[in-house]
């Protein structure tokens, strides 16, 4: 399957528009040089580290707990940050609903939920008339959410995140982009682990770059 097509993995996630995803295979060091560098966020002396993910994702379901315990972990001088790939336009309600969830300061609280709610419990939360309910349902303001959800300011988001996950070539996810210069993920890589040893890996070498 073609990056579009969103494969990682022998199975995908049995709900409509929703494709779990695996990468591209890839011998040698298990990471990616970007000929382009990608654009940052993080300021001067600052190492950013980005995670490309999808809620519709199995593998990103079962990296999360590793990342997140990583990304606490991670040096005062990283700049830990996620971004919901849109590899297709039925990505858009996922990637609205953690937009939506970053900009009330509730991703911590709700995100693996998500993850949960979606794969687990299989509940349809890619359409509004649940999502809305369940998000209530979580202790979130429904009104608040609602509003952010349908906001500009989320459908900028997604589409930045679009742009960036293009500048780093994603091939699927779970995927790290490191100092808008490097790219990997879970099949390059060969596994979870080693996607985050590389990271630290490149950290270090951005370090050396001054």
């Amino acid at each position: 399957m073609n990056r579009r097509e969103f494969a990682f993995g022998a199975s995908a996630l049995a709900l409509p528009g929703l494709l779990a995803l695996p990468a591209h295979a890839q011998s040698g060091v298990g990471y990616t040089t970007l000929k382009d560098r990608a654009p940052v966020e993080a300021p001067a002396g600052k190492v950013e580290v980005v995670e490309f993910f999808s809620y519709g994702c199995s593998h990103c379901k079962n990296f999360e707990p590793i990342f997140t315990a990583w990304k606490k972990a991670a040096p005062a001088d990283v700049v830990v940050r996620r971004e919901h790939v849109g590899f297709q336009s039925s990505f858009e309600p996922l990637q609205r609903i953690y937009y939506a969830l970053e900009s009330m300061g509730e991703v911590d609280k709700v995100h693996a939920k998500v993850f949960e709610a979606l794969q687990t419990q299989r509940k349809r939360i890619d359409k509004p008339e649940v999502l809305f309910p369940w998000i209530a349902e979580q202790g979130l303001d429904r009104a608040k959410f609602e509003a952010a959800y349908k906001s500009f300011g989320v459908a900028t988001k997604v589409r930045r995140a679009v742009q960036l996950q293009d500048a780093y070539k994603v091939e699927g996810t779970p995927a790290l982009g490191v100092a808008g210069r490097y790219y990997t993920d879970g099949s390059m890589a060969g596994g979870f682990e080693r996607m985050i040893q590389l990271a630290n890996n490149l950290i270090a070498q951005e370090r050396k770059r001054g």
